[in-house]
């Protein structure tokens, strides 16, 4: 019953579906209070100890017990009737068109270090250092140069910069 009850939820509104479910348990209701009846009836016909038989305990306790499960259905529907539907939230995200890097005013070291980085779209500042041929204080140098010129961006990745054009 689980399953239908959330599938049915899936396909319907929350309002649609508190009101099925209500519906249901209300007919569940009167399922329970007619079956009650029936049993109580048979019972008195049937049992020769009359009101101090133990079937009438029995009924009682599964009367009680039904009502309960339906009241917990009727609480959940009425639950999905009161509460209001989530909206989805659209979240559009704008890509910026990339600015065209002006390699203008760059020495040719920088505009090497530009080049690479925009080839890779990005690297570790040790792979850099590699691939120019220079030593970890003029990489650094030069980096800190084309970071005041806002051409990079070093980001932090544990122990090493991962190097990005801005």
């Amino acid at each position: 019953m689980v399953f239908i009850v959330w599938l049915i939820y899936l396909i319907m509104k929350n309002l649609n579906v508190g009101y099925l479910i209500a519906g249901i348990s209300i007919i569940v209701f009167g399922i329970i209070y007619f079956f009650n009846q029936g049993l109580t009836e048979i019972v008195s016909e049937t049992c020769t100890h009359g009101p101090t038989c133990t079937m009438y305990d029995t009924i009682s306790m599964q009367t009680w017990l039904s009502v309960a499960i339906a009241a917990l259905i009727l609480i959940i529907g009425l639950f999905l009737v009161f509460v209001k539907e989530e909206k989805e939230i659209i979240v559009k995200k704008v890509k910026e068109p990339k600015k065209k890097i002006s390699l203008e005013g760059l020495d040719s070291r920088e505009k090497t270090a530009v080049k690479i980085i925009q080839e890779r779209g990005g690297l570790f500042q040790a792979e850099l250092m590699e691939r120019l041929g220079v030593g970890k204080v003029g990489l650094t140098r030069l980096l800190d140069k084309l970071e005041s010129k806002q051409i990079i961006e070093r980001k932090r990745r544990g122990m090493n910069n991962f190097i990005v054009l801005k």
